[in-house]
């Protein structure tokens, strides 16, 4: 018994410590409420999908692009800012900071130099959205701004 109780204490402290990460799961993009400065969404369609990785995420993206080109992009990074490889994305590193359960900084970059944004992604207190909101210079070194909005799934 005593020994179910100490583990059961540091179990907590552990969880307490490093927290939920409530990002994890199935999202899909909802086009409707998602937004860019440019005159159309880039994104047809989008699902996401975040799962647990040691001190990081996996995430691996599926959809079709507006001009009908298919997503495929994949990258494994840890919350601790340093630079991830990103496959299949604009981009080709990304690094993420977590601020806390429910907030998360990114820095996304192309080797080449001409991409690069940095933004914020918030999960809602219900769990059920995830918004994105970036900024930076597009591969065509034109400024934007995107907010993507996800509904879990």
């Amino acid at each position: 018994m005593r020994r179910v109780s100490i583990f059961l204490v540091f179990a907590l402290a552990a969880s307490a410590a490093f927290g939920a990460d409530n990002s994890l799961g199935t999202w899909k993009l909802n086009t409707d409420r998602s937004k860019t400065s440019s005159s159309q969404l880039p994104i047809k369609s989008l699902t996401t999908i975040r799962e647990a990785s040691d001190g990081g995420v996996k995430v691996t993206n599926t959809g079709e692009r507006a001009d009908g080109t298919p997503v495929n992009s994949t990258y494994t990074a840890k919350y601790d800012g340093t630079d991830s490889t990103v496959m299949g994305a604009p981009w080709d590193t990304i690094s993420i900071k977590r601020v806390n359960d429910n907030t998360f900084t990114i820095t996304v970059k192309q080797s080449s130099g001409k991409y690069n944004a940095t933004g914020r992604t918030v999960i809602s207190k219900d769990g059920k959205t995830m918004t994105t909101t970036t900024k930076g210079i597009d591969a065509d070194g034109k400024p934007f701004t995107t907010t993507l909005v996800y509904e879990k799934q």
